[in-house]
């Protein structure tokens, strides 16, 4: 398919963009093999089977009881992954993360699609009813929200340290034949002391969007009030 421009661009404009142009078709080349080595990954360690805690359904479903829900209970089929994101909201996190739900605002839109790959769903240290709430006010209504509960598990994933503090996180996981879970991936927001809150970008298209833009997504945070 031809490329189309705009007319009147200078010599140096079109120098200046073929030389970026290089530039990203570098950047994606490595991103490709990037995602290459993580799917060749050996088996990872086997986990715990945990519990959470999960509401209804139906978000808006009044007081009907929650009931517990193992990790294992979470995979729909054989041989399909399970994705989990790890919201920031319970616990030291009183308020839900701005950050982590602007994430999960976007999840809502393609959850359906992820479902024809994967299981996803979303865990909180937070109790299913101010969880429940929040999915609510945002208008969450295509997606599996769990409570961590009194499980170690988002401690045990690095999303939640001794004293409550909560972090984001996104891990994946696999079940063998034999039914045992294993930890296949986890990635984290701070991914170096100079990458602080670029770790999981990739997840949402809000960044990228404004980072083709001239001022790129500066100092930038989501709030939870607009």
């Amino acid at each position: 398919m031809r490329q189309t421009k705009p007319a009147g661009e200078s010599a140096e404009y079109l120098a200046a963009r073929q030389e970026l142009r290089l530039a990203e078709i570098d950047l994606m080349r490595h991103r490709e093999k990037v995602a290459a080595q993580r799917r060749a990954l050996p088996p990872g360690p086997p986990v715990d089977d945990y519990v959470f805690i999960e509401g209804p359904a139906d978000l808006g479903a009044g007081d009907t009881p929650v009931r517990e829900v193992a990790l294992s209970g979470l995979f729909t089929a054989p041989d399909r992954p399970l994705i989990v994101y790890h919201l920031m909201y319970g616990k030291l996190q009183t308020d839900p993360c701005p950050m982590c739900t602007l994430w999960i605002d976007g999840f809502n839109g393609i959850s359906h699609h992820i479902a024809q790959n994967a299981d996803f769903v979303i865990a909180a240290a937070a109790d299913p009813p101010v969880l429940r709430q929040h999915a609510r006010d945002r208008g969450w209504h295509r997606l599996r929200l769990l409570s961590c509960g009194d499980s170690t598990f988002k401690y045990d994933l690095g999303s939640e340290d001794q004293d409550g503090g909560q972090d984001s996180t996104v891990s994946v996981f696999t079940r063998d034949g034999d039914g045992a879970i294993r930890h296949f991936y986890s990635a984290h927001p701070r991914v170096a002391d100079d990458l602080d809150e670029r770790g999981i970008d990739l997840l949402a298209p809000v960044w990228h969007l404004l980072d083709l833009t001239p001022h790129g997504r500066g100092d930038w945070f989501p709030s939870l009030d607009y």
